[in-house]
């Protein structure tokens, strides 16, 4: 069993979001006012994860890492040069692995390889979605941005969705829960549920890519509305998977 942990999402959360703003500002095109925004809300995220780690269970390695990517992402708050933004992701990132290896309960390689792969995909698929939406809102900001930044992230999330389904399904994943092998506690209700989140994520994000082909400033604005489903359907893939194979 690969247990579910709030800090541990918390922190993925964060890490994805701090390495997609990266990303995102690597060529100085962005105000700086959504850097600003990304580093305050996703050093609070960090903050928080080792908040939840204290609280319901330590893992050394995760909650040091979670306050240096607080740390960075506050301290670097103002900072105008957007390599520096790569600081916080990368010292994220040892929190991370550790973290997924300690969710494995009864410890082989094949359960600690995919515990692995679930919270590094896992990180990337949230940090993507959650900026997409957030950079569309900044559009309203600053609407001369180049629209090759918002469909450089919508890419960012097809390529990395199916990823994320796949690496749900490894053994012992979601089939487990479709097929009945795994008891849902709702009739099978919740592995469909799944199914359909999964489904509809990456529906929505192709989509928004359709909608980004339009020439018109309301297009963006659509892509918007559109990545905010995503986010709720995102979370329910990887969150309710999770959560149901960790039973």
């Amino acid at each position: 069993m690969i247990r579910l942990e709030a800090a541990t999402v918390m922190l993925q959360w964060s890490v994805g979001g701090l390495f997609f703003l990266w990303y995102t500002t690597r060529r100085n095109e962005v105000g700086a006012g959504y850097a600003l925004l990304l580093r305050g809300t996703f050093g609070v995220f960090a903050a928080i994860a080792v908040v939840l780690g204290f609280r319901y269970g330590v893992v050394p390695v995760r909650e040091a890492s979670g306050i240096v990517v607080a740390i960075a992402s506050l301290v670097l708050i103002r900072n105008k040069r957007s390599k520096l933004d790569l600081i916080a992701p990368l010292v994220g990132i040892p929190g991370i692995v550790v973290a997924g290896v300690a969710a494995v309960e009864n410890v082989d390689f094949g359960s600690v390889s995919v515990s692995l792969l679930r919270v590094i995909v896992g990180t990337a698929f949230l940090g993507a979605v959650s900026d997409t939406m957030l950079l569309g809102h900044w559009y309203l900001v600053q609407p001369g941005m180049p629209r090759r930044l918002i469909n450089e992230l919508v890419d960012a999330v097809i390529y990395i969705w199916p990823l994320e389904v796949v690496v749900l399904l490894l053994p012992t994943g979601m089939i487990s829960v479709i097929n009945g092998t795994i008891d849902d506690g709702w009739n099978g209700v919740l592995g469909w549920f799944w199914l359909a989140s999964a489904v509809v994520t990456g529906v929505l994000a192709f989509v928004t890519r359709a909608a980004l082909k339009e020439r018109s400033y309301s297009a963006v604005m659509a892509a918007t509305g559109l990545m905010y489903l995503a986010i709720l359907t995102a979370f329910c893939t990887d969150i309710v998977a999770r959560a149901l194979l960790a039973v």
